[in-house]
This record gives structure tokens, C-alpha cells and sequence, in this order.
């Protein structure tokens, strides 16, 4: 990459913020939306290369649709209260100051240095490096200085630690089948947003990139000798666009940030209890038998249930293909059955549904004559999908997304389908030279992948709503960017199965829970691999439980699948772990509620409920659920001790013993 600065930049003007020119067209952008938020653009062309945001929403959006699917204008700045701002040109430099925040701009060396009101410096860009962009090519890239006493936490969905610290990390949305929870990279979502906790100074702040480009975090990997310590953040197209938010405090943050990119609304109560699963019962020829062998065996068991998911072996051909929305009907003669003999067991539906068509599916050529998929310059694109090839649906045409709504509607939803589970909808699409219609304004598709998740979750929630008003919706998506969590659940994808899977886990999904996700979960006792082991099988669910999201899941070439009942000689253990998620729910449906009302993480790393405790700020794996449960699982086999570290000032009491 041949990559150029545009500084020095020159030309300053301040009207409502400060704006300067750099090297050929280019243009520094910055503005105080809020005492405490500051957005910073650099634009290489001058223009925007895309001029739309479905990321942020603002704090004040308009009702009902904070963002409508098309998207909201980049340049809207009517969703802020945009406080005046003090602004100072001296020379070769320029300051500005909101009551909270304040920064300099060093125009002959193009770098950032941000402070507090007290005048603390938290932050400061690399001197004549900040802002380049490849003058060859579409990249953009942002390099701020790297301090020994930084954390960073966040950045969504990724595997390892929770503090990132040395870490190098793509977004670049992968089926990551069967993948390492501890060093897998990248996974399933592109969620560019990430925390700086100095716990020294006791200022928190968050860097939201508003972009969806394929995207590399590092934070301390790369080593150059001429620009000091540094950390970057690079597009692989784009502008660069963003938001620095200040807490000070870790909670007010994790709020604020929230506010921006939108909160969760609440989901029914049914969704916080057990969720069976298993690839195996619909995959299976007999799959009517084995779907009625769950209910009688959660029955004869005693094992409470409140949903089932129905993988994508419904819909699989007899030639073993999976034909999205289309019902076997040699397998299941009559679809509503189904879902009438789980609703009569207290149970809830949820159906598989997936965003791309295979070239045998029966209602390819249809669905092509309907201008529904993504184009290249032969018509609609191939790419590779499960079982073969196909053509993912474009969901910024308006064709595509109306498409899609009717699918869930006719053939989920009137089938008694109480709800969708939206997956492999991570939009393996590499070709740079497709464009997607952009609801009637084309733009390059590698802008935006990660959005096509979003418009297809959203598209199944609002027909959820359409057909049944009256109840919360149910939506679940693996895939996604920041904008999924205000319509899904979201889960960490095809973990293997694995004690270290179990561990690494819990910072994937609080990391996810720090960058405005809260409504997460994984799949319990492994998706991929042997079955786990009974004392794996028994911690595992001990650990689950405690998550937003419990739901059993797996996929066996045998056939079988992970159940509560699997082993006879742990059943009383893996009973009562569940039983105590059922006794925690009007704790847990409270927990939810100051989500959804606050954007409150319901899963907590120890340094968010205590920020000041040395032990906790590098702590990944104890965590609390909500303000008062601290959640100490074993990680290890055999392992019937284990030492845990209760924060001081706070009084703890044993669960299990009742001794505080």
C-alpha cells in the first residue's frame, strides 16, 4: 500500500466545528455533538464515499425509525444537541472545548491531543501519522499513541482475553466453523467499537469507527521504531468516521455508547428460560419422531423448556440440500403440526432461516427474474454456500427485502413458526467489483457486507411484528454489526466443543456486552466435535445459565445431539443448574429491563463493577450477572476447588453455604 498524510493541513474554518483541507482533496472534519461527544472525519476525496450511517442513531433519534433501512444522511446532524463549542485558532493550531472534553489540532503534524476539562491529557493521535489514507487504492487508516497503563476492552465478538491489549484483530465476517475461542481471528461480526479504561487517571472513553469495511484493529502487535508505541485501526475502504465518546466512568460510558448505536428492546419473557436445540432431530429422515422424543424426554425428565430451534433440516431436499423455506413435505406432510404439538407442551418455534439460494433451489430461477440477489456483470453472483453454490439476496433492494419479508411471513410465521432464527448470514461475497442497489443509489457491496445481516434481521423482525402486533418479537442473528443488537439476540457461532471453548467463551461475550450488545449467549456444551464429557457437560451448564442467552446446542455426523438426559449419572446436577436459572428469571427479567432502558450490560467483567480494584481490570473469565451475583465457574477437569478474588469494600455471601 502506498500510503500518504495529509498533513499539513491548512485553511481552518470554524463555523459549527472545525474543518480543514489537507493534501489534495482531503478533509479533516471535527464537531461537538454533545458535551461529551466529539465525532471526527477524514475525508481523502473530499466527499463521502459512502453517505449514509445505519450505526448511529444519535440521542435524540426521530420516532419511531431511528434509522430507516435505506439508511440515515451521514451529514444529519439533527439527531445531536450540538452545544456550542469554544473554538481558538493561534498559529499552527487549533483548540476546541465543550464543558466536559477539549482538544488541540496540531495542523503542520495532522494529530489529535484530547483532555478533559481539568486539562488531563487521556488520548493523543501519532504526530505525522494520525490520518492516511492508500492514494493507490480505497484504504484509510487512524494511529493513535499506545500507553503502558491502557486496557482496551470491547470490539465486539472476539476470541481471547478481554483486555486486547497486543492483540491484532480483522473484522472480516467468516463462518468460523469449529473455531478456537482463544485465538480464532476473524469470527462472525464486524463491530468496530472499543474502550480505553486508564485506571491511573480513572477515564474511560470509546472510539466508535462508522464504517463496515472489512477492518484490522492492532494494539500493539506492530512494532516500528520511528513512530514510538502506537495502535491503529484500518479500513479496507471508506472514510474514516468517528465518535469519541467520554465516560469518565466505565458504566456511564457503556450507557453513552449505547444511546449512540441503540438499545435492545425487550423480549419476551419465554426467551430467558432453557432454549432446546440440536442439529440432529431435523436433519434426521424420522425427524417427527425425534422432535416429539425431545418433548416427552423434557417431560419424563423434568427439564423445563420454553423454545425450540428448528436447525435447517426441515427445509433440507431429498438430495440433502438446504432450500431456505422450503418445507420437505415427504419429511413433514403437514408443517403446522409442528408447531401446534410443541405449543401444546408449553414450547415456542423458532425456524432456520438462511440468506442465500442455492442454484438448485426450486425457486432460483423465479427468484432471480426478480432482481432479488446481488449482481455481478453476468447477472446474479455465485458464490460458494452450503451444499454448493449460490446467490445471496441483496437487502438494500427493495425487491430483496420485500422478497424476504413474504417468505417469513407465508411460509414461517402462517405455518405457526413463532420466530426466526436469522444465520449463515455472514455474506461470504468477495468479489469488489459488485455493486448493490443501495435501495436505488448503487455502491460497492465491499462497503458494506456486514449490512446485509443487519437489513435481513431487521426484515424478519418486522414481519414478526406485522403478523402478530400484539407480541414482543423473538429474533435471533449470528452475524451482524453494531445496529443488530436493537432487533437480535446474537450468539458466538459454531464453538467447538472443549473446556477451553467454555472459558474463552465468557470474555468473547463481554466483550460484546461493553460494545452495546448485551443480549448474548453461546452454545452450551459445544456445537462442534465429540460429545463432551459428563463433568464437562454438567460445567458447562453450570456456566450457561447465567447468561442471557441458554440454549443447548450441537451438530454430531451421528446424529445424536446434546441433551439435559444424555447422561443419567450427572441428571440431578444438570437439573438443578437449570432450576436455578428458572429461580433467577425475575432477577435476570430485570436485568434485561435496565438494558433495554439503560443499555446496562446484563453480564458484567469484575472491572466494570470495579474499576478501582487492581485484580479486576485483567480479569476475564469470573464475572458478575447484573450488580449483585458474582459468577465463578470451574474451568478444569477434575477440578473441585478453586481460589476466587472477592473485590474488597463489598460484603459476599456464599450461595451455597448462605456465609457471608
Amino acid at each position: 500500500m502506498k500510503s500518504t498524510n495529509p498533513a499539513p493541513f491548512h485553511s481552518p474554518a470554524t463555523d459549527g466545528g472545525i474543518i480543514c483541507a489537507g493534501k489534495g482533496k482531503s478533509i479533516l472534519r471535527i464537531r461537538v455533538l454533545e458535551d461529551w461527544l466529539v465525532r471526527v472525519s477524514f475525508l481523502p476525496d473530499g466527499l463521502w464515499r459512502l453517505d449514509k450511517t445505519w450505526m448511529i442513531q444519535g440521542i435524540q433519534p426521530a420516532s419511531p425509525d431511528p434509522i430507516p433501512k435505506e439508511g440515515r444522511n451521514r451529514d444529519d446532524v439533527s439527531v445531536f444537541t450540538c452545544p456550542k463549542a469554544t473554538i481558538k485558532v493561534t498559529g499552527n493550531s487549533v483548540s476546541m472545548q465543550s464543558t466536559e472534553l477539549a482538544l488541540d489540532l496540531d495542523m503542520e503534524r495532522g494529530c489529535l491531543v484530547w483532555k478533559n476539562s481539568s486539562g488531563t491529557v487521556f488520548a493523543r493521535d501519532v504526530p505525522d501519522r494520525a490520518y492516511i489514507f492508500d492514494s493507490r487504492g480505497t484504504n484509510v487508516s487512524h494511529y493513535l499513541e499506545r500507553w503502558p497503563d491502557e486496557y482496551y476492552y470491547g470490539f465486539g465478538e472476539r476470541a481471547g482475553p478481554l483486555n486486547k491489549k497486543g492483540l491484532r484483530m480483522e473484522m472480516r465476517n467468516l463462518d468460523a466453523l469449529g473455531y478456537d475461542a482463544k485465538s480464532t481471528d476473524p469470527l462472525y461480526k464486524h463491530w468496530p467499537i472499543y474502550i480505553t479504561w486508564l485506571p491511573e487517571k480513572e477515564i474511560a472513553y470509546a472510539l466508535i469507527y462508522d464504517n463496515l469495511s472489512d477492518t484490522v484493529f492492532d494494539m500493539g502487535k506492530e512494532i516500528d521504531a520511528y513512530h514510538g508505541d502506537y495502535r491503529s485501526y484500518q479500513a479496507a475502504g471508506g472514510d474514516i468516521d468517528y465518535y469519541l465518546v467520554y465516560g469518565p466512568d466505565l458504566a456511564g460510558l457503556v450507557r453513552k455508547l449505547s444511546l449512540l448505536i441503540g438499545r435492545i428492546q425487550l423480549p419476551p419473557k419465554w426467551a430467558l428460560g432453557y432454549m432446546g436445540s440440536g442439529m440432529g432431530y431435523t436433519d434426521s429422515p424420522d425427524i417427527t419422531n425425534r422432535l416429539g422424543d425431545f418433548i416427552q424426554e423434557c417431560q419424563t425428565n423434568r427439564i423445563p423448556c420454553d423454545m425450540f430451534h428448528l436447525s435447517s433440516g426441515y427445509s433440507m431436499s431429498n438430495g440433502g440440500k438446504r432450500w431456505v423455506f422450503h418445507w420437505n413435505r415427504e419429511r413433514i406432510p403437514d408443517p403446522p403440526v409442528i408447531a401446534r404439538t410443541f405449543h401444546k407442551s408449553g414450547m415456542k418455534v423458532c425456524a432456520n432461516i438462511k440468506p442465500c439460494l442455492l442454484d438448485s433451489h426450486p425457486e432460483y430461477a423465479d427468484a432471480a427474474s426478480k432482481g432479488i440477489f446481488l449482481q455481478d456483470e453476468e447477472g446474479p453472483h455465485l458464490a460458494k454456500f452450503w451444499g454448493g453454490n449460490g446467490s445471496y439476496i441483496d437487502f438494500t433492494s427493495s425487491q430483496g427485502y420485500h422478497w424476504w419479508q413474504d417468505k417469513v411471513k407465508t411460509q414461517i410465521l402462517q405455518n405457526g413458526i413463532d420466530s426466526t432464527w436469522n444465520d449463515n448470514n455472514e455474506y461470504e461475497v468477495w468479489d469488489d467489483g459488485i455493486l448493490c442497489q443501495g435501495f436505488g443509489k448503487p455502491f460497492p457491496n465491499y462497503l458494506i457486507r456486514p449490512l446485509h445481516s443487519l437489513l435481513m434481521t431487521r426484515a424478519s423482525w418486522e414481519a414478526q411484528i406485522g403478523h402478530n402486533p400484539d407480541q414482543r418479537p423473538f429474533v435471533l442473528s449470528r452475524s451482524g454489526c453494531p445496529g443488530i443488537q436493537r432487533y437480535a439476540q446474537s450468539w458466538s457461532g459454531d464453538n467447538s466443543t472443549s473446556w477451553q471453548s467454555m472459558k474463552y467463551n465468557i470474555p468473547m461475550g463481554l466483550g460484546l456486552s461493553l460494545s452495546g450488545q448485551p443480549n448474548i449467549g453461546h452454545d452450551v456444551g459445544g456445537f462442534l466435535g465429540k460429545a463432551p464429557s459428563p463433568e464437562l457437560f454438567v460445567r458447562w451448564i453450570q456456566n450457561g445459565i447465567f447468561h442471557p442467552r441458554f440454549s443447548i446446542h450441537s451438530w454430531r455426523t451421528d446424529g445424536t445431539a446434546s441433551e439435559p438426559w444424555m447422561y443419567p449419572e450427572v441428571l440431578d446436577e444438570v437439573r438443578a443448574a437449570i432450576e436455578f436459572r428458572y429461580t433467577l428469571l425475575p432477577y435476570l427479567y430485570s436485568l434485561f429491563c435496565e438494558a433495554a432502558d439503560t443499555g446496562t450490560p446484563i453480564i458484567r467483567p469484575m472491572v466494570y463493577e470495579f474499576p478501582s480494584d487492581p485484580a479486576c481490570v485483567d480479569e476475564s473469565f469470573d464475572f458478575m450477572l447484573g450488580w449483585g451475583l458474582l459468577v465463578a465457574s470451574v474451568f478444569g477437569e477434575g477440578q473441585r476447588t478453586r481460589l476466587v478474588h472477592t473485590p474488597d469494600g463489598t460484603r459476599w455471601c456464599d450461595y451455597h453455604t448462605g456465609v457471608w
